[in-house]
């Protein structure tokens, strides 16, 4: 865990290697994820709570080895003011950030639940045309209910798009799920 939210923020959080998982949960309980943080993104929770000098909104979880810095915020200030090339290349991720969480909140807001299932597999598809996860975890990707999840994997086993088993789900046609990830 390396914030949660209402914590203060210790510093702008450069991510050299390794992935870190940025989620918001709800008061009823439920948990989206907004994004992940990977070698040369930005995290917009770290940097509005020093531009805004906020506590935390969301949480913010390792999800594989880290190899991390942690620039103090008196001198991520600094460099904002004084070093050029650190603000265009910062306000350039803030720009690619913004425009993921407006994907998300199209993807929640104005997608059916088979278009966002099956982004969330191609994205999370590491290549091996498998993706270890669980029902939980792809519901929690893509905003909805387990039960939801599981009703709309059972239908892309039924059409030959996926296999899926304890864990995992082997991506059997990536074709059928890109046209499905495309439609809205």
């Amino acid at each position: 865990m390396l914030f949660r939210a209402g914590s203060e923020c210790a510093g702008f959080v450069v991510v050299h290697s390794g992935t870190v998982r940025v989620s918001l949960t709800g008061e009823n309980g439920r948990e989206i994820v907004l994004y992940r943080v990977n070698p040369g993104d930005i995290c917009l929770q770290t940097f509005g709570c020093l531009v805004q000098g906020q506590p935390y909104g969301a949480e913010g979880v390792a999800e594989t080895d880290l190899a991390i810095e942690i620039i103090p915020p008196a001198e991520f200030q600094r460099r904002v003011g004084q070093d050029d090339a650190f603000r265009a290349q910062l306000f350039a991720a803030v720009a690619h950030r913004f425009h993921d969480l407006e994907r998300l909140v199209e993807d929640v807001a104005l997608t059916g639940i088979p278009a966002r299932l099956a982004r969330a597999l191609l994205r999370l598809d590491d290549g091996s045309g498998q993706v270890v996860t669980t029902q939980e975890q792809l519901a929690t990707e893509i905003g909805s209910a387990r039960e939801v999840v599981s009703r709309q994997l059972s239908a892309f086993a039924r059409s030959g798009l996926i296999e899926s088993g304890r864990g995992a789900i082997r991506l059997l046609s990536r074709g059928g799920l890109e046209a499905l990830a495309g439609a809205a």
